[in-house]
């Protein structure tokens, strides 16, 4: 097959999927043609991902969530407001998709959570399959469970991932543990598609806390944590520009522009890991056997929090409080050992929902009956 790849470019997380997908693929005899990232004013690609990935790379303006004033949650009203004024810039994102999915000649194109291939498929209705993955078509899934939030958001929510997924043969749903197919919503419950480095990954015990935060606006919160604790070493990941490579505050103190081969060396030899709940770094904490600290950014993230609580992986807080944390790792937490052998079997998983999904196999003969 011939894929596409069309990625949304907000966090880490579905860049390094991305990334994962990309190496299942050629490593079974497929090809990724081209992969189009959203991009925004408000972030930026990190490096890691143009060096890692090995099919071109596109970029198309996007949709994005705005944070509050102080940085850290996400500001649904701003998001709102800005996303509005961009709408002509978005109607040419589309049409831009759409001429892609075409000039590439792909066979099938497989979506990363990127609102605009939804809207793509609903207004032009491109006869390639499309398959959308990630972890977040869990929340159209009759089995999920919410934690107790807004229902308006968790509404919003729905609404949203609907929108991502419209023309999709199949939604597969990246997880923290299996659950049965819903046949009825075409939903697949796979593995997290975690990279090979941290499948090989040899994990240690450090005297370091470890961090990622998708906001930089909780530096702050940190910050204030250390001026208490100054004897517990913070070693932190955030995406602010205009920042050196790393910031290091003191001795004990640093921040770190995002680097995956770097932030994945701090996880492995961690003492315990601290993040706004990303799924990705959630998923690599659990692998690698890291009790978590979880502080969501937004209604996505406390979904994903609570899901990963109810196993045991950690707790979760408003801010980081990095004393119940280490109070965490000292007195409850216990390694799941059943995660990883979920996880090691993502690619088998994958690849049999992906060449086995509804009209591929159709595609392919139909090119070579012409070629």
């Amino acid at each position: 097959m011939k894929v596409l790849f069309i990625v949304q470019g907000e966090g880490r997380g579905h860049l390094t999927q991305a990334i994962t997908l990309e190496e299942i693929l050629r490593r079974n005899g497929h090809e990724v043609v081209e992969v189009l990232v959203g991009k925004s004013n408000t972030r930026r690609l990190p490096g890691f991902f143009n060096r890692s990935i090995q099919a071109p790379v596109k970029r198309f303006l996007s949709p994005n969530f705005l944070p509050t004033p102080a940085n850290k949650r996400v500001s649904m009203s701003r998001s709102i407001a800005y996303n509005l004024m961009q709408v002509p810039a978005y109607l040419r994102s589309i049409c831009y998709i759409h001429r892609r999915i075409h000039e590439t000649d792909a066979d099938l194109v497989i979506n990363f959570y990127e609102l605009l291939t939804g809207l793509t498929y609903l207004f032009f209705r491109p006869s390639v399959p499309q398959i959308s993955v990630g972890h977040q078509y869990l929340f159209l899934h009759h089995d999920f469970e919410f934690p107790k939030k807004n229902p308006v958001s968790l509404l919003m929510l729905r609404f949203f991932t609907r929108l991502t997924c419209i023309g999709a043969k199949e939604k597969l749903a990246l997880s923290f543990r299996p659950m049965e197919t819903d046949e009825e919503a075409h939903i697949r419950v796979v593995p997290p598609l975690l990279r090979r480095e941290v499948l090989c990954c040899e994990a240690a015990s450090g005297e370091y806390v470890h961090g990622y935060m998708v906001n930089a606006g909780f530096g702050e919160s940190i910050s204030q944590w250390h001026e208490q604790h100054p004897e517990v070493p913070l070693h932190f990941f955030w995406d602010k520009p205009d920042e050196p490579e790393v910031c290091r505050m003191d001795e004990t103190l640093s921040f770190h522009q995002l680097d995956d081969e770097k932030f994945l060396r701090y996880m492995s030899g961690c003492r315990a890991y601290a993040t706004t709940a990303g799924f990705e770094s959630v998923c690599e904490a659990m692998y690698l056997g890291k009790p978590l600290l979880m502080v969501p950014a937004h209604i996505e993230q406390d979904c994903n929090a609570y899901d990963a609580a109810r196993g045991g992986a950690g707790i979760i807080s408003d801010n980081f409080e990095v004393d119940r944390l280490l109070e965490f790792a000292r007195s409850e937490y216990q390694p799941e050992e059943n995660f990883r052998s979920w996880v090691r079997s993502c690619e088998w998983r994958l690849l049999n929902c992906i060449e086995t999904a509804e009209g591929i196999g159709f595609v392919n003969d139909y090119k070579l009956m012409y070629e």
